[in-house]
């Protein structure tokens, strides 16, 4: 491996106040171009930049990844406004460029397929251009003013949130695998002229043909075919067949294709707290580190420490002391993947370099941390179930989304309908209370935040709480504790206060479908292999599509609004 990434955004959102972060990319609107205020925020991003880099450089890695070229590219179709923008942004980012430069570390932009402003697409609609040609003329342009990138990350399967207000906001343009095929035949020898890298990532969030492009191997040998030779371009995967969660086994495409390929993982876990406790990943990327050594052409990593969620979370990684999680795992990734350390050896290697005594207690520890978040943030019988719906394979945890805690009549049906082993769910969530108990204490022997393990002690609480009403028969007792519980969390974390709190969404009543034909629904919308059946192309793929627009224009209020402002929005499944 030769290429060790790591996203460097976390200097952007610096004085960001809004509740909720959408931490998917750099916010533009949030970058001050005019004023006193633009000179100290762009100061304070280059210093935060400068103690970013230093830090990144001295654990390893010699790339970051930066948003993005879309506000950065120029092109005589925009309008003359827009022109302006882009040049007083490519001023700014020239000098964040040689911060970075000047650590030796190489320098990759983002980019969404496809972002265009209403004179590109008049323009585009005149000459009846396609937008690969669009694209090709953008980047060649865009790569012959900034010599110093070496390369693009391009994302084609998911664009920007409902929330994003900006100059530019990206859509879903491809759709099918050889439209994307052709798509990179068109880009690729934009590339190969300029001897840079195109990092090809196969996330998609299931929308369209080609949205189960990371785990269909006939969609993604389709996709590739023909470019697998070309020396200009990089696979990027995420490590499972999911979003970043544990309990999936390592997507089997590293092992289909003789193309470059670097493994995407996230060390500021977006559905796991987001560094705001520990949430430890270092024997989880150790065993796939251990599996990739069979893998053919692996040519690095790219790690997320800031990207990804919408969360209120903010503790940034490399640059506040607050955020020692994310630095931890950060720190154990890089070793475990370039130096091919084990977990325990760059554990202690961390503590030395931050001056952690006890380093045996912060393993220990650890150790703690990841049988809690394995079972008691995570439901481990419905975790280890393979389960697909539409093109999408069913994230691994039900219960909880991002900052979101969820107890709910359909929760509990859904959680009894999958889970067996009821009582077995009930033990391992008193025996995570009481590893939270060790934590605290083996947190202040080697001198980590306790505070931080005592509000996760708060926040798995409610959990263990929640997994009574779940897995028991409901009494109003229950009800009762778990109402005086959020009070409590409520209280002891205010809105506004220092500590960012989950929410906790309560809803007692009665699921209107009988759980018999819940069973029923389940069974047939949901499968258990990843390739489809006939009812999947007759039912899921296609009349349920019809079904659902039907539903979301007659029966809006059917649909949650969390499910529907959240993200993209839940309708992008159905497309």
């Amino acid at each position: 491996m030769h290429l060790f990434l790591i996203d460097a955004i976390g200097p952007f959102f610096r004085g960001d106040e809004r509740r909720t972060i959408n931490w998917s990319k750099i916010s533009f609107s949030h970058l001050k171009m005019e004023g006193d205020g633009s000179v100290g925020q762009w100061a304070r991003i280059r210093e935060d930049l400068d103690v970013f880099c230093a830090k990144a450089a001295s654990m390893g890695f010699n790339a970051v990844s930066l948003d993005d070229v879309t506000h950065l590219a120029d092109h005589s179709w925009y309008e003359l406004d827009m022109r302006a923008r882009i040049a007083r942004w490519r001023t700014e980012f020239r000098r964040c460029f040689e911060v970075v430069r000047s650590h030796g570390l190489q320098i990759y932009l983002t980019m969404d397929v496809f972002s265009a402003t209403p004179a590109v697409r008049e323009q585009l609609g005149r000459l009846r251009w396609t937008v690969e040609d669009f694209l090709s003329e953008l980047l060649d342009g865009f790569l012959t003013d900034f010599p110093e990138v070496s390369g693009v990350i391009l994302r084609i399967g998911e664009s920007d949130g409902r929330d994003v207000v900006d100059d530019f906001k990206s859509e879903l343009y491809l759709k099918h695998p050889k439209q994307v095929n052709r798509f990179l035949k068109t880009l690729l020898p934009v590339f190969e002229k300029h001897s840079r890298k195109l990092i090809f990532r196969t996330w998609t969030v299931g929308a369209y043909r080609i949205g189960d492009l990371m785990w269909h191997r006939g969609t993604f040998t389709s996709v590739l075919k023909g470019v697998e030779d070309s020396e200009s371009l990089i696979v990027s995967m995420k490590y499972g067949e999911s979003d970043f969660f544990r309990y999936l086994p390592l997507n089997r495409n590293f092992f289909r294709t003789r193309v470059a390929k670097i493994i995407e993982l996230q060390t500021r876990r977006e559905y796991e707290g987001c560094g705001e406790y520990p949430s430890f990943t270092g024997w989880e990327y150790e065993r796939y580190a251990h599996e990739l050594a069979q893998a053919e052409n692996m040519v690095g990593l790219m790690v997320w420490c800031q990207t990804g969620g919408w969360v209120p979370f903010r503790r940034l990684a490399l640059l506040e002391e607050s955020a020692v999680w994310t630095d931890l795992n950060t720190f154990v990734t890089i070793r475990v993947f370039q130096k091919r350390q084990l977990v325990e050896e760059a554990v202690k290697g961390f503590a030395e370099m931050k001056g952690v005594p006890n380093w045996r207690s912060l393993l220990e520890l650890l150790r703690y941390s990841d049988d809690v978040i394995r079972e008691l943030l995570y439901v481990e019988e419905f975790a280890r179930q393979k389960l697909f719906f539409r093109r999408v394979r069913i994230p691994p945890m039900l219960q909880v989304y991002w900052n979101n805690i969820f107890i709910s009549h359909s929760v509990k049906k859904v959680l009894m309908h999958f889970v067996q082993d009821k009582e077995g769910c009930l033990r391992a969530a008193t025996l995570s209370l009481q590893k939270l108990d060790q934590m605290q204490k083996l947190a202040g022997e080697c001198s980590m935040p306790v505070a931080d393990i005592e509000y996760m002690r708060d926040t798995f609480g409610i959990l263990a709480l929640a997994r009574e009403y779940y897995f028991r028969t409901f009494d109003v007792e229950i009800e009762q504790k778990l109402r005086a519980a959020k009070k409590a969390y409520k209280a002891k974390y205010p809105k506004g206060g220092p500590r960012r709190r989950y929410r906790i969404k309560m809803h007692f009543q009665p699921f209107w479908l009988k759980a018999r034909y819940l069973g029923w629904a389940l069974t047939l919308l949901m499968r258990r292999r990843r390739g489809y059946r006939v009812v999947d192309r007759i039912v899921t793929l296609h009349a349920l599509s019809m079904i659902f627009r039907v539903i979301s224009k007659r029966r809006p209020h059917w649909i949650p609004a969390f499910a529907k402002e959240s993200a993209m929005g839940v309708d992008t499944v159905f497309r």
